[in-house]
């Protein structure tokens, strides 16, 4: 599961995430929203290690994100809103690079890439370099990076971007199958219908504070569904 307790992060005397407290259970879809410079990239950011909280805490799978970075990062997933690829590595190259770190034996990194290229559509495109691919197949080979050593926990900023119809349709079932196998997802995003869709509680941040939460059930009951939730709120 995900926990975070408080945590507050100021920037040359700006607060970009005030005193944001949330828990995530196992199997939980979380969709962050909110409007451009409210902090949902450096909440994500400081849940993944590359920003540290000036105070507060975070657990991924009760692993402390500051104080055992590496075993928190053992069981998590990331795709950023943008992604850093080796564009001279083949897919298949990069595949197996990111397996290595996370220690994975081989075989098992086999049989697990294959299955991701499967699933996200890129097999015939495994030996291509990843210079020549366009920026909706460089997101889906992200996913598949991130989900390679099966993470407990799994960390989105903006996952629709450059996806097409495909990509956006796989990237859901996905995301439902890792619900059910007890995956924590945490996601931000400005895709207010398919986070309706996809999420079980939505929280909206505004001015770096998490000023609601509601259940997927509470949203779709609301005039004007999140979007009119959100319109509500400021955002």
């Amino acid at each position: 599961m995900i926990i975070i307790d408080g945590i507050t992060k100021s920037f040359k005397g700006f607060c970009a995430v005030d005193n944001f407290s949330l828990q995530v259970d196992p199997g939980e879809i979380f969709g962050l929203v909110g409007p451009n410079g409210a902090g949902k990239t450096t909440t994500i950011k400081m849940m993944t290690g590359l920003l540290i909280p000036d105070k507060g805490k975070i657990l991924l799978d009760n692993h402390d994100i500051v104080k055992e970075p590496i075993k928190a990062k053992s069981v998590m997933g990331y795709v950023p809103d943008k992604a850093f690829l080796y564009g001279k590595l083949t897919l298949r190259e990069f595949m197996f690079f990111v397996a290595a770190i996370h220690g994975m034996p081989g075989t098992a990194a086999i049989t697990k890439i294959e299955a991701l290229f499967d699933t996200f559509g890129i097999r015939d495109l495994e030996n291509e370099l990843i210079e020549r691919l366009s920026r909706g197949l460089r997101q889906r080979l992200v996913f598949s990076a991130a989900l390679v050593h099966s993470p407990k926990v799994l960390l989105i900023d903006e996952p629709f971007t450059g996806l097409d119809a495909f990509g956006v349709r796989t990237l859901r079932e996905v995301l439902g199958r890792l619900s059910l196998e007890g995956v924590s997802v945490f996601l931000a995003t400005h895709s207010l219908h398919l986070a309706e869709d996809l999420c079980h509680r939505i929280g909206f941040i505004k001015k770096g504070k998490l000023v609601a939460v509601r259940k997927r059930e509470e949203i779709k009951g609301m005039e004007g569904g999140l979007e009119g939730f959100v319109v509500r709120l400021g955002g």
